[in-house]
């Protein structure tokens, strides 16, 4: 299996792209679609696989160049990576890659060069950067039986090859065939818009080799660092002093409180960066007369993290009230049994017991002060978050 170096996407796959298999990023005009391409490069690369980019709609300097603007370090990896030079050809530049198309708007030279590719390379993921500029140059109807020639060859030399395709308005026949037979896999990249995109997501139409039954994923694109899986809104809640101030600072990797005279007296606000996932966390104060901010809050939430004092039972029944708040929003929840370090604290199945707790909501021992915990109690969150419960 190839990984797609996309988070979730991969565990989605049943573990990324088996070998003489074909995949479409199928993206929306205005989203960073192309993203998705260049990350698979970098997760084969990473994986000791030989990669090979094809690029048809800028010049190879300029791709290389936004590699480096993600972080990823391409110098141990020159004598795996190659790049299939059609843009410098287009514009009669010379060029100094390996491989080099010559005449560009003609599909017949993308055909011997990719066709040859196929046949000499050993096993390789193979990454068109833009199938629809290719599409644009050569015609829609060359260029797809092209590409059902590309398909057919990688099943019997066991490559995997990889497309960005972005949805301008071709043909409906063409479009149907893109998100209908042509690839073995489909990954819809879309926006959700209103006069502008200000979100990004991700989801599986179709793979002829995994079970599709995930929802879409929101992402957003870092540089550095990549695609990230995107969780708008964490909800940090728990009675007076449990600790969530300290809680959201350990997590986030930036964290602004504001206090007075030692306690929140509004939100706290965090964002964390961890394991291909990018989320922003907001912590309330404890206070009853705060509990109108929970309600809040809790209807624009992906997902809680009730934080309570082990050591101090007696503020249970108000942790159970704020507990209560979320959970009428359906939300996936974690209790963070905090303050494990100190003399008396509950276990977790204690603390489990005294809610009444089914044996499926996680109570996860935590210090925040040390920050004992807390990346393992952000990871079970997420993963009912994105429902692996």
């Amino acid at each position: 299996m190839v990984e797609t170096g996309i988070p979730k996407l991969d565990e989605f796959l049943g573990g990324g792209i088996p070998k003489g298999k074909s995949l479409v990023y199928y993206s929306q005009p205005g989203v960073e679609g192309e993203i998705f391409g260049l990350q698979t490069v970098y997760g084969t690369l990473k994986k000791g696989g030989t990669c090979v980019f094809v690029v048809s709609s800028t010049m190879p300097e300029i791709i290389k160049d936004q590699i480096k603007e993600f972080g990823w370090d391409m110098n141990s990896y020159k004598d795996k990576l190659f790049f299939v030079d059609s843009y410098n050809p287009l514009i009669g530049a010379h060029s100094d890659e390996k491989y080099v198309v010559s005449n560009p708007d003609n599909i017949e030279y993308f055909n011997k060069t990719i066709t040859d590719i196929i046949k000499k390379l050993p096993p390789s993921t193979i990454v068109f950067g833009s199938l629809s500029t290719i599409m644009d140059l050569c015609g829609e109807k060359e260029t797809i039986e092209a590409v059902r020639n590309w398909n057919k060859l990688a099943m019997v030399y066991d490559h995997v090859l990889v497309y960005n395709f972005t949805a301008w308005p071709y043909s409906e026949q063409t479009l149907d065939l893109i998100k209908g037979s042509l690839f073995n896999s489909v990954i819809t990249i879309g926006g959700i818009a209103e006069r502008v995109i200000f979100g990004q997501y991700f989801g599986i139409l179709k793979s002829d080799w995994a079970e599709v039954s995930r929802k879409s994923m929101l992402f957003r694109v870092l540089r550095p660092g990549g695609i990230r899986i995107f969780i708008p809104k964490i909800l940090v809640t728990g009675p007076f002093d449990a600790g969530k101030s300290t809680f959201v600072h350990a997590l986030s990797t930036r964290a602004i409180s504001v206090d007075r005279l030692g306690t929140t007296i509004a939100m706290d606000h965090g964002h964390v960066d961890y394991k291909g996932f990018s989320a922003d966390i907001f912590g309330t104060p404890g206070q009853e007369r705060f509990d109108p901010i929970i309600k809040l809050l809790s209807g624009e939430s992906m997902g809680v993290f009730l934080i309570v004092d082990s050591t101090n039972p007696s503020d249970f029944v108000r942790a159970k009230y704020m507990l209560d708040i979320t959970k009428s929003y359906g939300l996936p929840y974690v209790i963070i049994a905090n303050k494990q370090d100190l003399p008396g604290a509950l276990k977790p199945e204690e603390i489990r017991e005294q809610f009444h707790l089914p044996e499926d909501v996680p109570v996860v021992p935590v210090v925040a002060k040390d920050k004992k915990g807390v990346f393992e109690a952000f990871e079970v969150l997420i993963d009912r978050i994105t429902g692996g419960v």
